[in-house]
């Protein structure tokens, strides 16, 4: 059995501190302009509207935005300004649905919901501001996709990730299930025990060996195989032994099979490539949760189909080679066409022509 996982991206702009603010100042200016309009309408009379700044709250973040490198205190100063205009924007929205206690059931359900997002949005980047730091627990990178978080994976030009966590377990007849999905990041090795047992029960038995990355072989992990008789691919734990000439044939037995057990994991990494660079899980375009969910698992599916339709193809391939080598073989006649040999006394004593005949 191979396990992996990884990060299907989900399609959001890579987010900044500053932008997501930038972005919240906007979506509560057209709430208050909403809202505006809809106390004008209803009093008739001329009201005068909050006061927002939106200019000069406009004219600040652009001159930090359009430089190619600001500096971290330019980049505080601008976070600061516009964390002060969110603020000023959400007390404004607050008092006028006081005053007027249907404007909030007015709104359309999606920009009710990127009101509470903000309201959660500016309390996390109030703290980090404060505190002087850069993370917070569940983190709002995207006002309207609020459940995608941040997944740290370290790799060369992708150090951050955000979209869902997919955990994967690749069986040997070339299939693979999805074990767990999860919008926040997880360390994946607790769900190695949870993945043997589910190919337990679909199989009947467990596997007689796991091929996984690193990060897997914990010493939990390592004790759970080894009670159930499972070898789990890599280096085993301590000090690497001291070569002799005794132990010669068996370190490079063991350097063959740590090479072999890397080898054998390629296909759940090929499986990776397929689904992001043929299928749609390189970028997931769904917004909600649930559908990206679902975008995730069908990706997945046709992962199957597609290894399973290549089989179907093959096996209707190979039965149609050999129809045409059957019928390109001539066929032997019929035992009762065929004459009975004489004996080499009978036949000595026929004539030489009916000799050929016979024969």
């Amino acid at each position: 059995m191979l396990v992996d996982a990884t990060c299907t991206p989900a399609d959001i702009r890579y987010p900044t501190d500053l932008s997501l603010l930038n972005e919240a100042r906007e979506k509560t200016e057209a709430v208050i302009d909403q809202f505006h309009g809809w106390i004008a309408e209803e009093t008739e009379e001329t009201v005068k509207k909050p006061r927002t700044y939106r200019q000069k709250a406009r004219k600040q973040y652009l001159a930090v935005a359009k430089q190619k490198k600001s500096g971290a205190k330019k980049v505080r100063k601008a976070v600061g300004q516009q964390l002060n205009y969110v603020q000023r924007n959400l007390g404004h929205i607050a008092r006028m649905s006081e005053a007027h206690p249907g404007l909030l059931s007015e709104l359309l359900r999606y920009d009710y919901k990127c009101l509470l997002v903000i309201h959660t949005l500016y309390e996390q980047q109030r703290q980090m501001h404060t505190q002087r730091v850069h993370s917070v627990a569940d983190r709002i990178v995207s006002i309207s996709q609020p459940h995608v978080r941040p997944i740290v994976r370290g790799k060369a030009g992708k150090r951050v990730e955000f979209g869902a966590k997919v955990s994967i377990s690749h069986q040997a007849e070339g299939y693979v299930s999805v074990d767990t999905l999860s919008w926040d990041a997880y360390n994946e090795s607790a769900d190695l025990p949870g993945q043997i047992e589910t190919y337990r029960e679909r199989f009947g038995y467990y596997p007689a060996s796991v091929h996984a990355d690193t990060i897997y072989r914990t010493r939990e992990n390592r004790k759970y195989c080894k009670d159930r008789g499972i070898r789990l691919s890599g280096k085993p734990l301590g000090r690497p032994k001291k070569s002799t000439l005794e132990n010669a044939n068996e370190l490079r037995a063991q350097r063959i099979l740590e090479r072999q057990d890397e080898l054998d994991r390629i296909p759940v990494e090929g499986k990776f490539g397929n689904c992001k660079r043929k299928g749609s899980l390189q970028r997931v375009m769904a917004k909600l949760a649930h559908t990206s969910e679902s975008v995730i698992h069908v990706g997945i599916v046709v992962l199957n189909l597609d290894k399973w339709l290549a089989e179907l193809l093959l096996r209707l391939f190979c039965a149609l080679i050999r129809m045409l080598y059957a019928a390109a073989k001539p066929q032997a006649p019929h035992p009762a066409l065929i004459p009975e040999k004489k004996s080499l006394s009978t036949q000595s004593l026929l004539p030489q022509p009916l000799l050929k005949v016979v024969a």
